[in-house]
């Protein structure tokens, strides 16, 4: 069994509940970590950062999947975490796509994929609550209300 922390160090790690050893470290915000989730399945890492970024993270080799900007994507040229069947990563399906994501203007308190793994949201201190596709990464809606900083 794995479990994922999230630190003011910048860094998200995957550690053995079992033994206590550290796994993986995920390396890749420019600021503190304020939550991290696994998705349903376990294949997937979501990150919230006082950076104003959302990342996802493939949980077995650590690499980043796609990285909420306010603009563009933020990766290594792909924007792959779409599946094609449920449950199944399609890591080739974006390959080499330019994804465009708008993202939060505030530090990202809060992570959580949906129990399905079909959606994340996120709650930021700009007030908003986006809710992005798990599948493309694209940002589906923003939920406006809140009168103060979205904590969970």
């Amino acid at each position: 069994t794995r479990i994922v922390s999230g630190s003011r160090d910048n860094l998200v790690k995957i550690w053995n509940a079992a033994t206590g050893a550290e796994v993986r470290t995920l390396t890749g915000h420019s600021g503190n970590i304020l939550s991290v989730a696994f998705s349903p399945d376990g294949k997937r890492i979501a990150s919230g950062s006082s950076d104003n970024l959302v990342k996802i993270w493939d949980a077995e080799t650590g690499a980043e999947v796609w990285s909420s900007t306010s603009g563009v994507h933020k990766g290594t040229g792909s924007c792959s975490c779409a599946k094609q069947n449920v449950g199944e990563w399609d890591e080739e399906l974006f390959r080499d796509s330019e994804c465009t994501l708008t993202g939060h203007t505030a530090a990202v308190n809060s992570v959580a994929f949906s129990l399905d793994g079909e959606w994340i949201v996120s709650g930021s201190d700009d007030k908003l609550v986006k809710l992005w596709d798990a599948r493309t990464g694209e940002e589906v809606r923003t939920l406006t209300g809140h009168w103060g900083s979205v904590a969970s």
